[in-house]
């Protein structure tokens, strides 16, 4: 397993770089401006991708959230279980469910204004409403196209998938010196690898929404959902005494280790 320590050790490496960790949020907002642009401007060429039925985007991006915890929880419950509290272990899988509560909500709350705002029409360039459907699903049932205010939930889970698993990750960066038996470190190494293999399909699903899919300002709002869950729990929220609190940092079991 040579190998694996050598690949983990390099992505330990480059997500402890401050500015990595500072500008990754601001990564998803610069590629919704700038893939909104192109795409107004017709300058990306189509691709295998911008066909919403490619594989990744069937098979990975729709069902993000279910990867994201599939691969996340995991590497939770072994990362925390070598904690001497037990309650930081309960307070790590506590964050896990206070995600999928956001998740839920905002997800929930898109679908909820898309029917409000939106119409029923027979065709995408149709502006004659057709009357009796006040809902999505009972619109494109029907064999109808329905024009609402579509916020991207794409850009919002995989902006908010993708910042999670960057916080509850942060502690791989002293477990893998951590002396733990052979099958733990093989398992988290595996996790590991595979959360950030995750995290660039993430990336990578995000640009191709931005310069493909969506008005520019649903892409706006999508990203800006994504972030504004992320700083509200792990910037605000999660600093305080009655949160489940941070992921323990590198920085902190250095200073415990040295005192």
């Amino acid at each position: 397993m040579a190998t694996m320590d050598v690949i983990v050790e390099r992505l330990v490496s480059v997500w402890r770089i401050p500015s990595v960790r500072q500008n990754f949020p601001w990564l998803f907002l610069l590629i919704s401006f700038v893939g909104s642009f192109l795409k107004h401007q017709e300058l990306v060429p189509q691709s295998y991708f911008s066909s919403s039925k490619n594989l990744v985007n069937v098979y990975f991006v729709k069902l993000s959230w279910g990867w994201t915890l599939l691969l996340l929880t995991p590497f939770v419950l072994i990362s925390s279980s070598f904690s001497s509290s037990a309650s930081y272990l309960v307070r790590r899988l506590s964050s896990l469910v206070v995600a999928t509560f956001v998740w839920y909500v905002c997800t929930g709350a898109f679908l909820h204004i898309e029917d409000i705002w939106g119409t029923c029409s027979e065709s995408r360039t149709s502006l004659v409403a057709t009357k009796g459907f006040t809902s999505k699903a009972t619109c494109r049932q029907a064999g109808f196209h329905w024009q609402g205010f579509d916020i991207s939930g794409h850009s919002f889970i995989l902006t908010y998938s993708s910042l999670l698993i960057m916080e509850e990750t942060s502690p791989m960066a002293f477990l893998r010196t951590a002396g733990l038996p052979a099958l733990y470190r093989t398992a988290l190494n595996l996790l590991y690898v595979a959360l950030n293999l995750i995290v660039m399909t993430w990336v990578w699903m995000f640009f191709c929404t931005s310069v493909y899919f969506h008005d520019p300002m649903d892409k706006i709002l999508g990203t800006g959902c994504g972030l504004l869950g992320w700083y509200l729990t792990y910037r605000c929220w999660y600093l305080r005494r009655f949160s489940p609190g941070l992921p323990l940092q590198p920085q902190l079991k250095e200073q415990k280790q040295h005192a």
